[in-house]
């Protein structure tokens, strides 16, 4: 019964979300407390969306903090020389921006962190798409190629693979150096292919479709929120640029060096940003005001998610569910389980948390997979060419989804039509590697 009500509200909410039926906060509060509801555990919802929220709070103080701190750095102009050395590098080509795209959230997720991926890569380069009219599905989809096909060994899913199997994380990732070369191939591909067509779109002179699920109502070429505005010559402050770069790479390798708590680090980011480039209190409420609404929408659904999440962990609907689906593996399909847990990685982000998976599902697919001659580590190396690598940027499960989206201006519903089949497609590529290079067998 419970794994049964949770696939049925995890079905809805992607079914209201990607059809654009009601908004996702709406959806992340509505769909679980009914979820709830059927179950008869209606009663305990408070408890499980105060524990759900305890969780994400932390995760949702960084976002709104992230929000606020590299909006005033783009008031000051911090970004305007990164996007004028990008378009040096690359012209105003879409195909090689679309790549660039690609190659620098590829250097910057080298920390392993997705949402510092995106709080650094979208914001830089969200001007230069919207000043050449480009589609920020684009964008979007690049950057999570990029973040998702980037899995290494002190990721979040390579680690907790390696803790919930207890086997050295050399033995997971080493092998799978080539599968990700392969990957990192079609990434680059598939970039160059978005790009190109982005080129010819705009060259025959046609207007993004009505699908592109773009925030607002501005013309093509100019971005249509406060934070992403031109900034004006009072707001520039090009004598402060010094003093704004060590501030934010000072942020930046606080944040990845793990030694203080990233909402710490932004609080205070955000704190010296206001003093340093607006000490009049006017001008520093100005710019709070300016960027709120980003940061207030992104609160709100963010803290929707931890309900979600809160509900349907702690009424047991998830646990149900990795039980049921490790429980019904036929004898026919157990010798190619390493195979199809690769095929399925991906789509199983939309269903599972990390968490859940790594530590619920994986140790039970593991041991089922030992029955029928296979070793535990071929599907762990499985999950990882999909579960929350590929699919993290897409699923409602993970706050880093709702950043993306966010930052890069579009409908949450967009960003998931446009992208998902790319991440599958790289996927589905590097599974075919790993069976190429002898990892799995058919």
């Amino acid at each position: 019964m419970l794994a049964v009500v949770g696939v049925v509200a995890i079905a809805s909410l992607l079914a209201l979300i990607l059809t654009n039926r009601i908004s996702p906060l709406a959806a992340l509060i509505l769909v679980p407390v009914a979820a709830a509801i059927v179950i008869g555990l209606g009663a305990a919802v408070p408890g499980y969306v105060v524990a759900g929220i305890a969780k994400i709070a932390p995760v949702a103080g960084m976002f709104v903090f992230a929000i606020l701190f590299f909006g005033i750095m783009n008031d000051a102009g911090l970004l305007a020389p990164l996007v004028g050395l990008v378009l040096r590098l690359v012209g105003e080509n879409p195909r090689y921006i679309a790549v660039g795209t690609a190659a620098l959230a590829l250097l910057i997720h080298l920390d392993g962190s997705g949402a510092v991926c995106f709080l650094v890569t979208v914001p830089a380069l969200r001007p230069l798409y919207d000043r050449l009219g480009m589609d920020r599905r684009v964008l979007a989809c690049t950057a999570s190629l990029a973040a998702g096909v980037n899995f290494l060994p002190w990721t979040g899913p390579t680690l907790r693979a390696s803790a919930a199997l207890k086997v050295p994380v050399s033995t997971l990732f080493t092998p799978m150096i080539g599968v990700q070369l392969v990957g990192l191939g079609f990434v680059f591909a598939a970039s160059w292919w978005l790009g190109d067509r982005e080129a010819r779109r705009i060259a025959a002179g046609r207007s993004l479709p009505l699908a592109a699920g773009i925030d607002g109502d501005a013309p093509a070429g100019r971005s249509n929120t406060t934070a992403d505005a031109d900034a004006t010559a009072r707001l520039l402050r090009p004598r402060l640029m010094p003093v704004n770069v060590v501030l934010t790479l000072s942020v930046i390798v606080i944040m990845v060096s793990g030694l203080v708590e990233p909402v710490v680090v932004f609080m205070v980011g955000t704190a010296l940003a206001l003093l340093i480039n607006y000490p009049d209190a006017h001008e520093q409420r100005r710019r709070i005001d300016a960027h709120a609404s980003a940061a207030l929408l992104m609160a709100g659904v963010l803290f929707a998610a931890g309900a979600f999440t809160g509900i349907m962990n702690g009424s047991g609907m998830i646990a149900a569910m990795a039980h049921a689906a490790a429980a019904h593996v036929p004898d026919g399909i157990g010798a190619r389980l390493p195979l199809i847990v690769g095929v399925l990685a991906m789509p199983l982000s939309l269903l599972f948390d990390p968490d859940s998976f790594y530590f619920g599902v994986l140790p039970v697919l593991a041991g089922v997979a030992e029955r029928f001659g296979n070793t535990s580590v071929s599907v762990a190396q499985a999950a990882l060419l999909g579960q929350m690598t590929t699919g993290f940027p897409i699923s409602p499960l993970t706050p880093a989804t709702f950043l993306v989206a966010g930052l890069s201006g579009i409908e949450l519903g967009a960003h998931q039509r446009f992208a998902i089949p790319w991440l599958f497609a790289a996927s589905l590529v590097m599974v075919v590697a790993a069976v190429l290079l002898g990892l799995f067998s058919l």
